[in-house]
């Protein structure tokens, strides 16, 4: 009997130990995980792993995670991915933005376990 295909996440978070931390917490819930360490390399890899779900912070080295989000959203094939900001900036208008560029939900890293994650995620996907 085939297993369950499983979710593939992408994680962009550029500060390798909470990019690590996040993929250790999903691969051990079940999910397929790729991690990119800054924007460029989002958009490569969100092409070619092609990611149920992508986890997306907005400081980051070259194209900051607003900039990946408005380019994930033009792309055809990558428009439809779900994106969750996850970010330390809790401003309003920061909230505001990564919601209007098409950000289905956002999450400040300092109010959330891994965990609390990993359950925001799964609750998206239902």
């Amino acid at each position: 009997m085939p297993s369950k295909k499983k979710i593939k996440v992408l994680i962009v978070e550029d500060e390798e130990t909470l990019s690590q931390m996040y993929s250790m917490k999903f691969e051990k819930e079940g999910f397929d995980v790729k991690a990119s360490l800054d924007g460029a390399d989002a958009l490569e890899q969100a092409k070619s792993f092609k990611p149920d779900f992508i986890l997306l912070d907005i400081i980051l080295p070259g194209l900051d995670g607003f900039s990946v989000l408005g380019s994930l959203k033009e792309d055809k094939d990558l428009k439809k991915v779900p994106v969750i900001m996850l970010t330390n900036l809790g401003q309003s208008e920061d909230i505001e933005k990564g919601k209007k560029l098409g950000a289905i939900d956002y999450l400040v890293k300092a109010n959330c376990t891994p965990m609390e994650v990993v359950e925001k995620v799964r609750e998206h996907l239902k």
